[in-house]
């Protein structure tokens, strides 16, 4: 039986408890992977913010979990909501003991992120119970062997994740290990860049492509770009990845003289003195139109050194590059915000588009955020639009551009050739 026959989480949308249970009875056991997330501070949130307030940080937790089992497992994998403030994640692909640990500790830091409940920021780490199903187990055991795990990482101090049969982390690959093959993975240019299509609202035309990076590990298997960056940042690798990414990026996108190109920027970048400098380098070098570049950047990676990164993009703004704020609608940006930083763009996260088609008051929030912007100049690309329904919502506000699975996923450079 289909997950959405069983009924879904009226505050997540995500399949309940008794769809999730099915999913697990309909697959093999012997190839199940499978996590339970639990956010043992949820209490507290609901102590000091009301219900009301924990209701907004596990509607938010819920969407970067069912975004990233997107990104990282594919769109057949089962994202749930298993209990107040637990959710259950399984694959039946083949995914190796070590890739599942660090799927699982990637997971830890997108929903460890900034979160911002009645206008203060808050930061919710969850504690994650691991397992690999055997033969012959059923679902509901499977998921009471996690609850039995996450109840004992719970209760000791600094664990963060624990696999169901008492051991510690996978045995296999070490994080040095793994830091080591990503550095041979740049220098045997192994990391592959795949480029989401972007398209104007107002009539579909193709007009950018946001970057984007995957690495096939030869046994692993596919890792997708925040567990990437999870092991870069381990072995403080990060800005070495991200200047590998945008050479590679803007390599392929240079003879695309139709596009534009998004990339993204990470706080590691902005935190070098020589960074603008750098980068306009390599625009030089390559041969790429500043005019045709836009760097994404998060309100994440501006908080290490709001100055330093303010004048590093203006630098940057000053030769031709466009600056987007990424991710909005789901930090704390104010107004001094988007005074302060040479701003092109908005991009809104898809969590501000998914309901606008159906939600009177997403509807008007929309509408409100567009007004801002025509004030200021800035134009508005949306994130994860699936549904014509949303596009025409789009249109009629008078939105700039969007990408979604409506139109495309991220695909190949050749794909994009072929678009073209």
């Amino acid at each position: 039986m289909p997950e959405a026959d069983l009924g879904r989480d009226s505050l997540t949308g995500l399949p309940g408890m008794a769809a999730a249970t099915s999913w697990l009875e309909r697959h093999e056991p012997g190839f199940i992977h499978a996590m339970l997330v639990g956010l043992h501070r949820l209490s507290s949130v609901n102590l000091a913010y009301g219900q009301a307030g924990g209701d907004v940080a596990l509607a938010e937790i819920g969407r970067r979990i069912a975004d990233f089992a997107v990104e990282e497992l594919g769109p057949d994998a089962l994202v749930a909501r298993v209990g107040g403030g637990e959710f259950l994640i399984a694959s039946s692909g083949s995914i190796s003991r070590e890739r599942w640990q660090w799927l699982a500790e990637a997971l830890t830091r997108r929903i460890s992120r900034a979160l911002t409940v009645r206008g203060e920021v808050l930061h919710l780490v969850p504690r994650t119970a691991l397992l690999r199903g055997v033969p012959d187990e059923a679902g509901a055991a499977i998921i009471d062997r996690l609850d039995q795990a996450l109840g004992t990482a719970q209760q000791q101090v600094g664990r963060r994740i624990l696999w169901a049969d008492g051991s510690h982390r996978a045995r296999g690959r070490s994080a040095a290990r793994l830091e080591a093959d990503l550095i041979g993975a740049m220098a045997r240019d192994e990391i592959e860049i795949v480029f989401q299509p972007q398209y104007r609202v107002a009539d579909g035309v193709l007009v950018g492509v946001e970057a984007l990076a995957r690495w096939n590990h030869a046994q692993l298997g596919r890792i997708g770009a925040e567990t990437l960056f999870s092991i870069a940042e381990r072995g403080d690798h990060v800005a070495q990845l991200s200047r590998h990414i945008a050479r590679k990026a803007l390599s392929l996108a240079k003879d695309w003289a139709d596009l534009s190109l998004s990339l993204n920027v990470t706080a590691q970048d902005l935190a070098s003195d020589s960074f603008a400098s750098e980068f306009r380098e390599l625009l030089d070098e390559i041969g790429f139109a500043p005019d045709r570049l836009t760097l994404e950047v998060t309100e994440h990676a501006l908080v290490g050194d709001f100055g330093r990164s303010a004048a590093a993009l203006a630098l940057l703004a000053s030769a031709g590059v466009r600056i987007a704020l990424d991710d909005f609608g789901t930090g704390y940006a104010n107004f001094r915000t988007l005074k302060a930083l040479p701003l092109d763009t908005i991009k809104l996260d898809a969590s501000m588009i998914r309901d606008v088609d159906s939600d009177p008051r997403d509807r008007a929030i929309l509408t409100a955020i567009v007004a801002m912007a025509q004030a200021l100049g800035l134009k508005i690309v949306c994130e994860g639009v699936e549904r014509e329904s949303q596009l025409a919502v789009l249109q009629a506000e008078g939105c700039d551009t969007f990408q979604g699975f409506l139109r495309s996923g991220p695909i190949s450079a050749a794909g994009i050739a072929a678009l073209l």
